[in-house]
């Protein structure tokens, strides 16, 4: 790891303009076992038959924790920033997984 470090102890990360552009997503399905968290971003839009999960993300139980409390801070500060984030009442979906190929 110590490579990826500049003289400052900064870590250098590159981020393609693909990448830069991000994938929206208005559901997130998140599972787990003992080894890892599985995080599926999904695009719902209404009056389509099939959402489709845009990206997965496999974490550590450690870096999901770690990703759980940066999350907590960031809506800390926005909402002393902004306001506070309203939300609103949540629909249950029921989620059917298919695989790619299914009708």
């Amino acid at each position: 790891m110590e490579e990826l470090k500049d003289k400052q102890g900064n870590i250098n990360i590159e981020l393609s303009p693909e990448t830069a552009e991000g994938t929206y997503s208005n559901l997130a399905i998140i599972n787990h076992s003992n080894s890892e968290f599985v995080v599926d971003f999904v695009n719902i839009m209404p009056g389509l038959p099939k959402a489709k999960v845009k990206s997965r993300i496999i974490l550590t139980p450690q870096h999901a924790k770690r990703l759980s409390q940066a999350l907590l801070d960031n809506i800390e500060r926005f909402e002393m920033e902004v306001g506070e984030i309203k939300e609103f009442e949540q629909q249950d979906f029921p989620i059917n997984f298919g695989t790619v190929g299914e009708a």
